[in-house]
């Protein structure tokens, strides 16, 4: 990737929402991967999904006990996300909030759910990111981080990560506990319907 291309603009992300085919990551249902995490008791305490989208893993861990609180940029998932926690008469609060600025939530919780919004920043806004999920999590917390992996063949799809990146990004105050090879399930593109993925556990120090 060139660094014209780590600089590219982000994608409007509301049209990813309305567009008439579903987004490729909003599959209606939680990652399993998220599922064994909740399952292990991992997900409790007070949570913040980031770049929740339509909700399910702030959903999935408020069905087991926990605090949550989902942020997406984009109004039409927060919407939708609201009308699932409605139907499903679960307590969520979901905000319209930028990533990268979670600062403004003038929260501290005790774990944060990344489900596909690390790999969708370059270089310098990976940095701001880290900082602002630096902001709201404890020390001591956890980070459950899951990202598009170098494993995936071809070049569709977002950004490529290391697993030599992500402790990069987490380097300064953080402590990456286990990376382990996973998959994203996704709404089918040309037939594939999972995507290669890195789960990261990563604890704030």
């Amino acid at each position: 990737m060139t660094a014209d291309e780590d600089r590219r603009p982000h994608p409007p992300w509301d049209e990813s929402y309305t567009a008439e085919m579903p987004a490729p990551w909003d599959i209606g249902r939680p990652q399993p991967a998220f599922v064994r995490l909740a399952d292990d008791g991992l997900l409790a305490g007070r949570v913040l999904d980031s770049g929740c989208g339509t909700g399910e893993h702030a959903l999935l861990a408020a069905s087991r006990g926990a605090d949550v609180i989902g942020i997406d940029v984009a109004p039409t998932a927060i919407a939708r996300a609201r009308a699932k926690a409605a139907d499903r008469g679960l307590s969520v609060r979901f905000e319209v909030a930028d990533a990268l600025d979670l600062g403004r939530l003038r929260l501290h919780v005790d774990t944060v759910i990344d489900s596909g919004v690390f790999h969708v920043f370059g270089d310098e806004e990976r940095a701001r990111y880290v900082a602002s999920l630096a902001a709201v999590l404890r020390p001591g917390g956890s980070c459950y981080l899951m990202c598009f992996s170098d494993r995936q063949p071809g070049d569709w799809g977002p950004r490529r990560v290391r697993a030599e990146e992500l402790h990069s990004a987490f380097r300064d105050g953080w402590a990456v506990e286990s990376i382990s090879a996973d998959t994203f399930e996704i709404n089918p593109i040309g037939g594939t319907t999972q995507a290669q993925a890195w789960l990261a556990a990563i604890r704030r120090s």
